[in-house]
């Protein structure tokens, strides 16, 4: 197992495929793929993987020694052999007239970012034996013109160069693409292996947070802050027709408009649950709770409810005004349980 800080990670559920990608260094493929369930840590491996790539001294096992010049200029962003391609972050003027920027978080990655490679292509590595390191993340963010310039690159490799894509959602890249990469499926970790990480780095009541986020272990570690939110949430919810929806609605939208809609989504996922299985998925701590809403819900009306929150949660990220729309939606959730 390596583990050292966050930006550098191997997990304890990687350490197969870690053996596997360091089988044989002088068969490295020119392009990886790292695909599998968001949140288990597909990222850190490819940073860290492409760090002992470039590293000048890595052990025998691979792994990155962490101190020659190479890592600490990969610590510093600052690898002259690295290339790292995401959604980049655009400034706008708001008119021609005002100079104040505002910054808009872009969802794609643009043909623009793909052509810029060629340069990067075109020039000898500085060290590291002559390996370059092209690092693509996530690659569903390839918009098709930009999926199909990187396609050029891969159908006619440079000497030298290593891509590396990561994705969680295999389905949205090029076939063309997908077939020009040596496929790597990330492992989930098991429900032992995450209580046991999660044990480590000194994380309580892990084993509801595990699977309130789909058995996600770095995001149970990511957001911590965000389960003391979500415990005045719940807390909420579980009064049912007697939840005030103005004072709920704004505890719903502290961490984030889409956080809010999720637990909604989950708790009453969970009032299902109990009604027709007498077990809870997500809030096992609220059992009883749930117990005696399941026993009162409108199965009807919930799933009316359920059809609007799924179209807001569509919304999240759009600037509307949401503290109204979450408040007609929790007074919705407390006329759910007044019939049957």
């Amino acid at each position: 197992m390596i583990l050292n800080n966050n930006s550098t990670a191997i997990y304890p559920w990687q350490s197969k495929v870690w053996r596997q990608v360091n089988m044989d260094p002088q068969r490295t493929p020119h392009a990886l793929l790292l695909h599998g369930r968001a949140g288990v840590g597909k990222y850190d491996f490819a940073r860290y993987f492409s760090q002992s790539l470039l590293c000048a001294n890595k052990s025998e096992f691979g792994n990155a020694c962490g101190t020659c010049a190479s890592c600490h200029w990969f610590d510093d962003a600052s690898h002259p052999d690295f290339r790292l391609l995401s959604p980049e972050q655009e400034t706008e003027a708001e008119d021609e007239t005002v100079t104040a920027k505002k910054t808009k978080k872009k969802t794609q990655i643009s043909v623009a970012q793909i052509r810029e490679l060629s340069r990067f292509l075109s020039l000898t590595s500085h060290r590291s034996g002559g390996l370059r390191v092209i690092l693509i993340h996530p690659a569903e963010a390839l918009n098709s013109a930009s999926a199909n310039a990187l396609l050029k690159m891969l159908e006619e490799p440079a000497a030298g160069v290593m891509f590396i894509l990561v994705t969680h959602q295999l389905q949205r890249l090029l076939p063309t693409i997908v077939s020009r990469c040596q496929k790597i499926n990330m492992p989930i970790p098991d429900e032992a292996q995450a209580l046991s990480w999660l044990s480590e780095q000194g994380v309580g009541n892990a084993k509801q947070q595990l699977a309130y986020l789909d058995g996600s272990p770095i995001k149970v570690l990511t957001e911590q802050l965000q389960f003391t939110q979500l415990a005045e949430i719940w807390r909420l919810l579980a009064l049912g027709d007697k939840l005030q929806a103005h004072i709920a609605a704004p505890v719903l939208m502290v961490s984030s408009v889409e956080v809010g809609i999720i637990a909604l989504q989950k708790w009453m996922y969970d009032i299902v649950a109990m009604r027709l299985t007498q077990q809870a998925h997500y809030h096992a701590a609220y059992t009883d709770a749930l117990q005696v809403l399941a026993e009162k819900v409108n199965l009807s009306r919930l799933w009316q409810l359920q059809r609007k929150v799924d179209e807001l949660r569509k919304l999240a990220l759009h600037p509307l005004n949401h503290e109204l729309q979450i408040e007609s939606l929790l007074l919705e959730y407390t006329r759910i349980f007044t019939s049957k």
